[in-house]
């Protein structure tokens, strides 16, 4: 997916009643999930005025919104419809957290039905109208 940064967008919620540690966990997951999915948002690297290079960061903001774990499952469920099946979602989910290895994760995933999933944070990508239409009513998470 290519970004055109005037008529697309991405924000990342995360349920704001966890603690600030696994809230920055969940963030870099999601970031991370996100830059292999979306490679052309991340910008060239760039030199300071002392000439030391730095590495190229995300081109375009992303706001985090605050969410619930209630209102992070909705999303979830609304992600699935037709209208929303082009947007690029990542979801990082108390299952996910849970494990220790990613073979552990891919064992319990395939155990588990997707409405027995607590989402932690979801990253969506795309349509700016779209995006704005299924969070616009979220507060940014401070």
């Amino acid at each position: 997916m290519t970004m055109d940064y005037e008529t697309e967008k991405c924000v990342l919620i995360l349920d704001a009643d966890m603690p600030a540690g696994l809230l920055a966990n969940t963030a870099a997951i999601l970031g991370i999930t996100l830059g292999r999915q979306l490679p052309e948002a991340v910008g060239g690297d760039v030199t300071d005025g002392s000439g030391q290079t730095h590495l190229g960061i995300i081109a375009f903001p992303v706001p985090v919104l605050r969410g619930t774990a209630e209102s992070l499952q909705s999303l979830r469920q609304r992600l699935g419809q037709p209208e929303f099946r082009d947007l690029t979602v990542a979801d990082f989910s108390q299952l996910a957290q849970s494990c220790r290895t990613y073979g552990e994760f891919q064992e319990k995933m395939a155990r588990t039905a997707g409405e027995d999933l607590r989402y932690l944070g979801l990253a969506i990508c795309g349509d700016k109208r779209k995006v704005s239409r299924l969070t616009g009513s979220l507060p940014l998470l401070r």
